[in-house]
């Protein structure tokens, strides 16, 4: 496994230098394409969060709009509802929280609110982002996505993939820092199955590494994802085989946060292999 740099949170540090992190996925939306609907209530995503914080979570990653392919979207205000009392009620756990948005109204609020990420699918496609992150001094993913949610899948295209995904987020990367948010806090993502298909999922995943040469913690979400039901002929809740396959694969080519929903089974299979490498 390579290590990388720690990721700086408001409030807090992912420890990535020193292992690979989880990130435990938390959606409160009625439409999300695994878990849409379970924890819409606010009691009930409080007890899968401290579940997930139980079981080995190092963050919990908030998301109040599905980003699922063919997803419409949702106003800030409809996505503030779902998210904000989420916060509120977990003000109380351990772990940090991330926001799962790309909207710089949805993430002001949450971060005022006391989260200390924010997960963003565009990569500060909203000008006014960078500068909220900056002045919260909060941690900031930026993920590759071709094209919209909404229309991400039609027959999406590439000259070359990699060299399209580093020369993207190199690009957003620099606009982060130039709007003053901290190198340490940056962490890039290639953004599987977000404008990609199956033969497009495979090779970012064998070439993951490339990614190393922008000097950015590297998070992965390949969790349930429909390239895992297109090989293994699997539906979405028994893709875990294939979601835990994929993730330890990606951290041998140097992804340092993983992003799941069955955190417990993820973080077993992530020692077994720390383990393994430190032995």
């Amino acid at each position: 496994m390579s290590l990388q740099n720690d990721l700086h949170l408001k409030g807090a540090v992912l420890p990535v230098s020193k292992r690979v992190c989880v990130m435990g996925v938390l959606n409160v939306t009625p439409d999300s394409f695994s878990d849409g609907g379970r924890y819409r209530d606010p009691a009930e995503a409080r007890d899968r969060a401290f579940r997930m914080a139980a079981e080995g979570a190092d963050v919990i990653d908030i998301g109040g709009e599905s980003s699922r392919p063919g997803a419409a979207g949702i106003s800030a205000e409809e996505e503030i509802s779902r998210v904000l009392p989420v916060i509120k009620a977990l003000k109380d756990i351990k772990v940090p929280l991330s926001i799962d948005t790309y909207k710089s109204d949805v993430a002001e609020r949450a971060l005022d609110e006391g989260a200390a990420m924010i997960n963003d699918i565009t990569a500060l496609g909203d000008g006014s982002m960078a500068g909220i992150i900056a002045r919260h001094q909060a941690g900031i993913v930026l993920m590759h996505m071709k094209g919209e949610p909404a229309h991400m899948q039609d027959r999406p295209e590439y000259d070359d993939v990699m060299e399209e995904i580093k020369g993207y987020l190199a690009s957003a990367v620099k606009v982060a820092e130039s709007a003053g948010i901290d190198p340490k806090s940056i962490a890039v993502d290639p953004g599987i199955g977000f404008g990609k298909t199956l033969r497009h999922n495979l090779f970012i995943l064998k070439h993951l590494d490339e990614l190393k040469v922008l000097g950015k913690a590297i998070l992965i979400g390949v969790s349930r994802k429909s390239f895992i039901g297109e090989i293994t002929g699997k539906g979405e809740g028994e893709r875990l085989p294939g979601t835990i396959a994929a993730s330890l694969f990606a951290i041998m080519k140097g992804a340092g946060i993983l992003r799941v929903h069955d955190v417990g089974a993820v973080r077993d299979a992530v020692t077994i292999i720390r383990a393994i490498t430190e032995s």
